[in-house]
């Protein structure tokens, strides 16, 4: 039987550090993808958000320029 403590072989060593290395390299290429999506994201927020507020401020001045309507009195029935 081979000694528990000794360090494994070389072979198993290197194995092992591929593993770890290509899960790593996996772990990095999801975060960025990640990061890619969320600034996509970002910018279509940051595009809708300039282009509701430029609708609202237009709406605002189209308001504020038009007179105001004038509401026809009711009729009032008596009985």
């Amino acid at each position: 039987m081979s000694n528990p403590l000794s360090p494994p072989p070389r072979d198993a060593r290197k194995k092992a550090q591929s593993h770890f290395d290509a899960h790593e390299n996996r772990t990095n290429l999801v975060k960025q993808m990640v990061q890619a999506e969320n600034a996509a994201n970002d910018a279509k927020t940051a595009k809708l958000r300039a282009l509701r507020l430029a609708k609202e401020e237009a709406d605002r001045a189209a308001a504020a320029a038009a007179p105001p309507v004038a509401k026809k009195p009711r009729k009032v029935i008596k009985a």
